[in-house]
Formats: C-alpha cells, structure tokens, sequence
C-alpha cells in the first residue's frame, strides 16, 4: 500500500486551536495533502474522530509496544537508564531498531559512563550510532565542571541535554515532599526546593555553554518560576512534566500506596495548581508518559523500600485531554505538548500534519469512556497511581510510516 486517505475527519493542523474538518492524504510514508483533493483508491473512514500527530513520547523508561500502541505513541525518546546503560555505540544502535517498523524508538544516549556522573561518556560516536539527545538519566549530575562539559560538548553537536533536577546533596534519600503528609506517614522526605536549587544551576550552565537544555520534570512553583525567567531573557531551554505531577499532589500517598511514590515526588496541592497554570502560559513545552512499569518486585514493598515510578503510557492521552475539557488549553495545544514540541526538540520531520512530514498519525475517540485498570493494562506492569479512574479518550487506529497498524 503506498497510499491512503484518511476522510471525514477532523485534523489537528500546526498553530490551530481546534480540530477542522480536513482531509487527509498519505503517499509512500508521507502526508501528501491535507484538505480536500480527490481521494486515494485506499481509504479510513475518520468519522467523529479526530486525526491527530501520533504521540512522540519524550523520556520513557522501556520499549514497551503494547503500551505505546494502545496510547497512540507512534515513537519515544528511550532514557539510557537500562540493563546494560546506553553509553556506548553498539547499545543505542541495538536500541534504534527494537520497535521498528511500527514503533520507532529515539534513543538519548548517557551523559556519562555508566550514568555515574563522573566521567563523560563517547557522546559524538553515540550520536553517530543513532542517539538523538543526551541525558543525565534518573540521577542530577553534581560535578558542575562535568556537566558544563557535557553541554559545550552537545551544543557542538547540536544535541538537547535531558538534566534531571534534584540537588542529590539536599534530597538524600527521601521518598517524600517535605509537609504535612510526609509528616503524618513519617516518610523521609526533602523541601522542594532541591528542584529549584538544580534547576537555577543548570540554567546558568546552559546560558554559559549555549546548549539546548530540556529540564525533563519541573513540578514546583519555584523551578517554573525560574524557567519562565530564563526563556524571557532567550535561553534555548525546554521543560516538561508528567500527568503524574499535573493531577495529583502528595495527598495521593497518604495511604502508603507504592503505586503514588514517583521521582521527583508528588508535590503540595500549591504547586500541582502552579503546574497547571504553567501548562495554560506556555512555560511547559512537554507533557510526557514518563512510562516506568514497574513489576511488583518493586512495588510490592514498604514505601521507603520501593522503587519509584509509574506505567503512564496508556494513560497519557487519556488524563491529558483533561486539560482541554477543563478549558486550560485548546486541543491543538496539547497536540503541541504531546507531538509537535517533542519532535521539535529531538529534530524529527514528526509531529505536524503538514505536507511532507511523517504519516505518524492517530484517530482518536475523545469522548470515548473507559475505566483505567491496572490489572488489565497492556504495559509491562500495572504500576498506575490512576488505578479504577474513570477516563475519557481512546485512540481508534493508528498509522506509523502511513501503514495502519
């Protein structure tokens, strides 16, 4: 099949707010057209859908297929967090070709060997071998001479450099934000501002070397207060979140659940609002799934012991069209947050349906009801703090390369 027209849709076209009635043609893996040209011979059928970018998930965990297609993520920016770490060429080449064809997989290479944060790793040959960015992994570098390194070294490059923000010397070995809850359950726990304190230094480190620094998760008021500041005076910074941190606040572990133990941890409800509004402004470039399944090795342990994170992808799409029902943004923004700036900022020709660009597109149901389900989920593991949420959005078909998957 080398074409396809996908009609009676609504697409979601670059700068829109809202959905049009459009057209939309696919010649040999690329959109050709979007509007109202004769059709092709092969045809879908997008009534009462929404034709969408497939989603570019920016920082996941695991290459988990299932998961990403029942999400509608049609490729992810795979962290160098694994068994063995990426930092080397020959496992960020093995790890470029895990989803193809019908997942692509944009692996960010190690900042440093063994993500140890001591000694840079051999960016330029990981680049050659497939690495679109360059990340800290879950772990803040706290050697600045390091990391200022790594910077000028990527904006040589011209790679995006993924930093994690917690200042390791202030959060320890707290599983919790400082305040009342943590209080309560007697979590050890840090202030919030480790997050302000390692997003304020690695804001000067990118004004210093020039690179184009992606903050992966802010989720206090005072870190987006500190990247509001920054992008107004013009620094080539991004920042994103995860739905984790937009809809839920620290009240979420007030039960000891492992499944709401996250990293960074889930703030105070002060800061999850101030997360919404810097959704609303534009401060957040990027919402992410943030995808860690985590198997019950992990999970199934005292809080303190547990391993964090969460199985977002399936999700993400779902909880993120909250934000256009509550009127915080328009559906063409959140396609901004979920496609078009995570392709921006890993360079892909993804992302938009503009001629010429990738046909990686869904069809999506928005007010399709379902109930989120741990138990049933198509991930790797079930670890959603969203467990028997009610939700509404499904993705209804999904083309990757213009082939329906």
């Amino acid at each position: 099949m080398t074409g396809i027209s996908i009609l009676n849709g609504h697409a979601i076209l670059p700068g829109a707010a809202k959905a049009e009635p459009l057209n939309v043609h696919i010649e040999n893996g690329k959109i050709a057209s979007v509007g109202n040209a004769a059709p092709i011979a092969n045809q879908l059928d997008a009534s009462d859908l929404i034709i969408a970018p497939g989603i570019i998930d920016l920082g996941v965990f695991k290459t988990d297929k299932p998961a990403f297609r029942f999400g509608g993520i049609t490729r992810a920016a795979l962290m160098p967090d694994q068994s063995p770490v990426h930092d080397d060429p020959a496992t960020v080449r093995f790890a470029a070709l895990k989803g193809k064809p019908d997942l692509w997989v944009h692996p960010l290479a190690a900042a440093t060997q063994g993500l140890n944060g001591l000694q840079m790793a051999e960016i330029a040959l990981m680049k050659e071998a497939g690495a679109v960015g360059v990340a800290t992994g879950r772990k803040w570098i706290a050697d600045s001479g390091i990391l200022l390194r790594i910077m000028r070294y990527c904006h040589a490059l011209d790679l995006p450099v993924f930093v994690h923000s917690e200042d390791a010397g202030l959060s320890g070995n707290a599983v919790a934000t400082a305040g009342e809850t943590a209080t309560l359950l007697g979590l050890s726990s840090a202030s919030p501002i480790t997050e302000a304190l390692a997003v304020a230094r690695d804001l000067l480190l990118a004004e210093e070397s020039g690179a184009h620094v992606h903050f992966r998760q802010v989720t206090t008021e005072r870190g987006l207060d500190l990247i509001r500041a920054a992008k107004a005076k013009g620094l080539r910074i991004t920042c994103g979140i995860t739905p984790g941190h937009l809809f839920l606040s620290d009240n979420a572990v007030s039960d000891f659940r492992t499944f709401a133990h996250l990293s960074p941890p889930l703030r105070s409800e002060s800061d999850r609002l101030a997360c919404i509004a810097a959704i609303a402004d534009g401060t957040i470039d990027v919402i992410a799934s943030g995808h860690d399944p985590r198997g019950p090795e992990d999970k199934r342990l005292p809080y303190s012991e547990s391993a964090p994170g969460m199985a977002g992808a399936e999700t993400l799409l779902a909880l993120s069209l909250n934000l256009v029902r509550d009127n915080v943004i328009s559906t063409g923004r959140l396609f901004e947050l979920l496609a078009s700036n995570p392709g921006k900022i890993l360079g892909l020709n993804a992302g938009h349906i503009a001629e010429g660009y990738e046909a990686d597109l869904i069809l999506v149901d928005p007010d399709a009801p379902w109930q989120v389900d741990g138990d049933r989920m198509a991930a790797l593991a079930g670890n959603t703090p969203f467990d028997r949420l009610p939700v509404q959005g499904r993705v209804r078909h999904m083309l990757k390369g213009g082939k329906v998957i």
